[in-house]
């Protein structure tokens, strides 16, 4: 199938968006000039768009019922090209009552309490993962060998994927995400894993386990309260967003503890530092760089901005998360800082469910790694460390380690 998206008209003198970075360890440069003044239009693969910078506006933003996350609605901005299957994304693309409900039904699994009791299981892979690391090869790309197996293997184990299936969905959703990707080669990976959730959940239903899936589909499905496709929808939303946003988040968090030796021997020296310090790389990295979009569906005004009904809006995680105003020297890591007020899960009706989760998987994970091999450094070798270009979620393709 080919995917010909129909670009309409935009105003060539607007900036383009995404804007490019010129330090891959910093968010793009126009930026801090940009959260001086009002929201500003930028040109958009399907049009135009407001970009809102300031921490404050962002936030304000999603917390108002005027701007929605319904992407069937005229001016939506549309940064991934997925194939026209209803509710492609779950409940992350609607608004009010069907999205609570849906929402709703599948938060027992990711509740801070439910996080806290999934800990010593995470521990024990974690360790393993460790423990195969130091067993194997000098030079290792921890991208490979750690950052990207730990939370594919913690929502397979969740979802009741098999393990031997990490793989085939770790280069799924990459193809699925990748801005890269011909539309065709998006196409089919959205349909290969579409057609193997869609049987896993047959099987799950008729042979339900101790899993997310199994409960989902008995509790809901089998009582009409949640439709087959709605279910796949939502097991393809875990999926991808469960392993993808991690596994880059901890490898860019290695590679900053790398660079801070200072700051990562103050977290050796009291692993409790571990937990604030996770908030910090969430903030500094915002790894989510463009596809917080919303449309407007009544008349607002944001920052000084008129923004009309059906304008979309662009929602800049990484520039409000270095907002100075919130964040003096947020430029800067600094792992003793309070950052608390980031916003990199979001904000408002519409916070990643798997935050908890996902804070987690990060502070085991690095506590873990650092204090095992605390020679741990960048290996001395040509491409060390290659940063993920053109993508949704910021992160890196490979990050050779030694120790």
């Amino acid at each position: 199938m080919t995917i010909t998206p129909v670009a309409p008209a935009v105003n060539e003198r607007l900036a383009a968006w995404p804007m490019p970075r010129t330090c891959p360890y910093s968010p793009p440069d126009a930026y801090a000039d940009l959260r001086g003044g009002a929201p500003v239009k930028v040109r958009i693969r399907t049009g135009e768009a407001w970009l809102v910078t300031r921490h404050a506006d962002v936030r304000a933003v999603l917390t108002d019922p005027r701007f929605s996350s319904d992407d069937t609605l005229p001016g939506f901005p549309v940064r991934i090209q997925l194939p026209p299957a209803p509710r492609v994304m779950s409940f992350t693309r609607m608004d009010g009552p069907e999205h609570g409900r849906l929402r709703r039904m599948a938060m027992t699994e990711f509740t801070a309490r439910r996080t806290r009791a999934l800990r010593p299981s995470v521990e024990l892979l974690v360790d393993r993962l460790v423990d195969e690391l130091a067993a194997g090869p000098r030079t290792v790309d921890l991208v490979e060998r750690f950052s990207v197996r730990l939370p594919s293997l913690v929502i397979a184990r969740m979802l009741g994927v098999p393990e031997a299936d990490e793989c085939d969905f770790t280069e799924l959703s990459q193809a699925v995400l990748s801005q890269d990707a011909t539309p065709e080669q998006i196409y089919a990976a959205f349909v290969e894993m579409t057609q193997y959730l869609d049987g896993l959940i047959g099987r799950k239903r008729r042979e339900p386990g101790q899993d997310l899936l199994s409960r989902l589909a008995t509790q809901y499905v089998a009582t009409g309260l949640l439709s087959h496709d709605d279910l796949v929808a939502m097991a393809r939303l875990f999926l991808v967003a469960g392993h993808e946003t991690t596994a880059h988040q901890l490898s860019l968090s290695v590679l900053s503890l790398l660079r801070e030796p200072e700051q990562t021997a103050l977290l050796l020296r009291d692993p409790a530092r571990f937990a604030p310090a996770v908030e910090e790389l969430l903030r500094y990295w915002s790894i989510t760089q463009d596809n917080q979009v919303r449309v407007a569906v009544a008349e607002a005004e944001i920052g000084g901005a008129r923004v009309a009904p059906g304008d979309g809006v662009i929602l800049a995680y990484p520039s409000a998360n270095h907002d100075e105003t919130v964040f003096p020297g947020g430029d800067r890591l600094d792992l003793s800082r309070d950052a608390s007020r980031h916003i990199a899960f979001g904000h408002g009706p519409h916070l990643c469910p798997g935050a908890s989760l996902a804070r987690m998987e990060l502070e085991v994970a690095l506590r873990a790694l650092f204090g095992r091999f605390p020679g741990l450094r960048v290996a001395d070798v040509p491409g060390a460390v290659s940063f993920r270009e053109n993508t949704i979620n910021y992160g890196l393709n490979s990050l050779l380690v030694t120790w």
